[in-house]
């Protein structure tokens, strides 16, 4: 039995050694190693089993890596499918799998998201083939917004869900929470960063401004405002009422409100960070 591990890593090495020294420090001895790398130095290549510059998208990346892993690895061998800035914390073996084929992240905290994702999942290679395992878009859900989305994973979870296969999700178990999303411990057994290799924006981002209700007045006024735009050349402009006259203190208050919440974000991962650091030093 041996442990294959599928990742990607996109326009940066930033991430491929703190990760491999994690993957390397709680995986077991001859564990093998597939990356698909985009925007990577050529040198870095050399550091994995299999390294190529796949076309696609991040799904059809881990698509490919996982074939790459099924022309010769055996039924019972174990897959780990972990994103270039996520890595587990504490040992693990094959027996992660002894209450579930498959086991996976599931980011409830999301708007709900339902299925596997694939910043961490371990199942072995014969199931993956089994169940012809997909990791693109295209099965849909109602998540907590009341919006129909899909999202990577959503093909897999179809498949499951149609073969009566039955996974165990690993939640976000952080204690300390500097964002909702990123940042985050599941099951007290992978990290996973977010977005470590693009803009870091999410539906909850989304959501959050959805419900600011100076976002909502301007949406309301496309032109910024409901006088904007609308008064003739040479008019006279009317004496500003109270509330106007106000905003721009609101503003700069605002504005001090925010850099307090972001020190305090800072603050939250900076203590965040630690204790994955202490967590990881606790399995050595």
């Amino acid at each position: 039995m041996v442990f294959h591990v599928v990742t990607v890593h996109w326009q940066s090495d930033a991430w491929i050694d703190p990760q491999r020294r994690f993957l390397d420090r709680n995986l077991p001895g001859g564990t093998r190693y597939y990356a698909a790398l985009h925007g990577v130095p050529q040198e870095r290549f050399g550091d994995f089993d299999y390294a190529e510059d796949l076309p696609g998208t991040h799904p059809e990346k881990l698509n490919a890596l996982a074939g790459a892993v099924s022309e010769s690895a055996g039924p019972d061998d174990v897959l780990l499918f972990v994103d270039g800035d996520a890595f587990p914390i504490v040992p693990i073996d094959e027996s992660i799998l002894d209450e579930a084929p498959l086991v996976a992240v599931r980011r409830d905290e999301n708007l709900g998201d339902p299925q596997p994702h694939p910043c961490f999942c371990v199942t072995t290679v014969g199931l993956w083939s089994e169940i012809e395992g997909d990791w693109t878009r295209g099965h849909e859900w109602v998540n907590a917004a009341g919006d129909s989305v899909t999202d990577v994973g959503g093909n897999l979870l179809a498949r499951l869900e149609s073969r009566g296969v039955a996974w165990r999700p690993l939640l976000r178990s952080n204690t300390q929470n500097p964002h909702p999303l990123w940042f985050a411990v599941y099951g007290g057994i992978a990290y996973h960063h977010g977005a470590g290799f693009r803009e870091r924006i999410g539906r909850v981002d989304g959501l959050a401004h959805d419900l600011n209700p100076r976002v909502a007045a301007s949406r309301s006024h496309p032109g910024g405002g409901p006088d904007r735009g609308s008064r003739r050349a040479g008019a006279a402009i009317p004496a500003r009422p109270r509330q106007a006259r106000e905003a721009p203190r609101a503003r700069r208050s605002a504005a001090r409100g925010a850099r307090r919440r972001d020190l305090r974000r800072a603050l939250r991962r900076r203590r965040l960070l630690a204790e994955v650091r202490g967590v990881s030093r606790g399995s050595r």
